[in-house]
């Protein structure tokens, strides 16, 4: 599985955006995909989660700003981040968690290249 994010970007504080993170090239199925953070100087931390049968769950210091959806017709996870604030900056990461190919198979951890947002003050 690759995984590509877009959507991020340079944004003013108050603004929103949608981040999307489009999936391909496996064959095996996709259990559960998310998003997390990774601030300058700070650990990567979970944003928000989703499985395949559509639970979602967020990172406990995550307000309700943020909305994860999945198209699972696409392929392709979106984070919708409404009123951003300066503390939002940080570089967005898409993982997903991957059926392994056998049923005693682990499953697999993949990870996106990241999206840097920055929101301005």
């Amino acid at each position: 599985v690759q995984l590509v994010e877009s959507g991020g970007g340079l944004v003013q504080s108050g603004g929103s955006l949608r981040l999307s993170c489009t999936a391909s090239g496996s064959r095996f199925s996709i259990k559960s995909m998310a998003w997390y953070r990774q601030a300058p100087g700070r650990e990567r931390d979970l944003v928000a989660r989703i499985t395949d049968g559509g639970s979602r769950m967020y990172g406990d210091s995550i307000e309700g700003r943020f909305t994860i959806s999945r198209d699972n017709a696409r392929n392709t996870l979106y984070l919708q981040i409404n009123s951003l604030k300066p503390v939002d900056t940080a570089v967005y990461y898409c993982y997903a968690q991957v059926y392994g190919p056998c049923i005693e198979c682990p499953d697999i951890d993949v990870w996106g290249q990241g999206t840097l947002v920055t929101v301005s003050s």
